[in-house]
């Protein structure tokens, strides 16, 4: 079992920023990538940041310049900075974790709103 506590999420308005959160824990055995995917209403599940336990990032191009990922590698938590926030950055945020056994999980969701 791996659960995941995730938090930040809310209503902004564009502009603004949030910072989101997340804790793994449980059945996870060794983590290589943690990250956040975001899904909007009608799209598909897509990758916003990673971030490996040697700390390459990866950022989708729609958020690069705009949000920055961390992570605490003893801790097993990642954050997502998120500035200058647009209305297309309206989802639900989803953590994420890759084992170095390749075996993938995802939290539960944060919704992320941004509107005027």
């Amino acid at each position: 079992q791996v659960q995941f506590v995730e938090s930040g999420g809310g209503l902004v308005q564009p502009g603004g920023s949030l910072r989101l959160s997340c804790a793994a824990s449980g059945s996870i055995g060794s983590i290589f990538t943690m990250g956040w995917y975001r899904q909007a209403p009608g799209k598909q599940r897509e990758l916003v940041a990673t971030i490996t336990n040697g700390g390459n990032t990866n950022y989708a191009d729609s958020v690069k310049g705009r949000f920055t990922i961390s992570r605490d590698n003893a801790k097993n938590t990642v954050d997502l900075q998120m500035n200058s926030l647009k209305p297309e950055d309206t989802a639900v945020y989803y953590c994420y974790v890759r084992t170095t056994t390749m075996s993938r999980y995802w939290g539960q969701g944060t919704q992320v709103t941004v509107s005027s």
